[in-house]
């Protein structure tokens, strides 16, 4: 019994399972008092309530019913392998109902391999005090930690009610803690899809297998699209190097228009700094006419000498970082970049929604003074 706690989640279906009957007697040995206190029990809750009645005659009246409440040992361990199944569905306990206060659970996830981890998140409201607070200090949280070196490492913090980023492991194993110390009637928890998964949460371009991490575009096979970071639009992994391989016709060229860059490091971006990177070439060796990139960068466009370009990106084990997202496009060399319809289209907008606003302050400036 040391390990149940008070809860209050009275939304439970329970069933009755066993009730206990208490006697007060008077000095003459008759039943003055009676109070049953009916057990009911859900796996990991147990729930109380005392009816109270009182004896006249031999007649029983019930003067009160008081419910004491549950009592919840919330614990909980789950395992997930991919030799089990390579995708699934996980939720707090009770979801979507509330989850009960000082929950405590470990959620552990073993690929093979090569795989890697990816959580998907589809809901997320843990309970949070209304003080403001920014961090997650003291409140509800779910954390994520991955193995570096043999040792667990948190990564990742999530509280309060915004939906998380997409989250990957660095290696086949991940695990996850859940904190529920509080709890409301609105806090449902979460609910998490989970894969194992050998693209790296990249999408586009054609993997390479025999490369840890490798996909290659083809100009033959679509001159223009996207490539991204390993687990875009969530953060990188660590410890994690991905090359991505652009070949054109003899007479192209490659245009990249990064359009979200976010790379933990400072230049120059070598290792003596901890700095992760992304590094580009025209050959399959290093290439000195490019430098290395990383930190936080506007938009920003690269291209290539010829038909041939290589981009490679590398994270090491110490911090986590944005990634990137970026647009690339097969030209003919003498061809000059041209963005997107798209991008001109909003380019345009915004232009002209700078000068309807000038126009507006000059009629305001033409009004006050004349």
């Amino acid at each position: 019994m040391k390990l149940l706690k008070k809860c209050l989640n009275d939304q439970m279906p329970f069933t009755i399972f066993n009730s206990i009957l208490i006697t007060r007697k008077t000095a003459n040995n008759t039943a003055k008092e009676t109070t049953f206190i009916f057990i009911q029990y859900r796996t990991d809750c147990l729930f109380l309530r005392l009816k109270k009645a009182d004896v006249t005659n031999g007649h029983a009246h019930y003067v009160y019913t008081d419910q004491l409440g549950y009592l919840c040992s919330s614990s909980c361990h789950q395992e997930f392998s991919s030799d089990g199944a390579k995708h699934g569905t996980l939720t707090s306990p009770h979801y979507p109902l509330a989850y009960p206060p000082n929950t405590h659970c470990h959620y552990e996830f073993f690929g093979r391999g090569k795989e890697r981890v990816r959580l998907l998140f589809h809901d997320f409201y843990l309970h949070k005090p209304a003080d403001g607070s920014l961090d997650c200090a003291n409140v509800d949280l779910l954390q994520a930690f991955v193995n570096v070196d043999g040792r667990l490492e948190k990564v990742e913090t999530f509280c309060g009610t915004d939906l998380p980023k997409p989250v990957m492991s660095n290696g086949p194993k991940l695990m996850l803690e859940f904190r529920g110390i509080h709890s409301s009637r609105h806090s449902r928890g979460f609910k998490i899809s989970y894969s194992f998964v050998e693209n790296f949460g990249i999408t586009t371009g054609r993997q390479l297998k025999e490369f840890p991490c490798a996909f290659v575009y083809n100009s033959s096979e679509s001159r223009n699209g996207t490539f991204a970071s390993p687990n875009w639009p969530g953060p990188y992994p660590r410890d994690t190097e991905c090359t991505y391989f652009f070949h054109g016709s003899q007479t192209e060229k490659v245009h990249l228009h990064f359009t979200n860059f976010g790379v933990e490091g400072v230049l120059p971006c070598e290792a003596i700094s901890g700095s992760d990177y992304v590094e580009f070439s025209n050959y399959m060796t290093e290439d000195s006419r490019f430098g290395r990139y990383c930190g936080q960068m506007k938009e920003f466009h690269v291209e290539s000498d010829r038909d041939f370009f290589k981009v490679t990106f590398r994270s090491n084990d110490r911090l986590d970082g944005m990634g990137f997202k970026a647009m690339y496009q097969f030209l003919e060399v003498t061809d000059e970049y041209r963005a997107p319809l798209q991008d001109r289209a909003s380019f345009s907008a915004s232009i002209l929604g700078g000068l309807i606003l000038v126009a507006a302050i000059a009629t305001q400036l033409h009004g006050l003074y004349h």
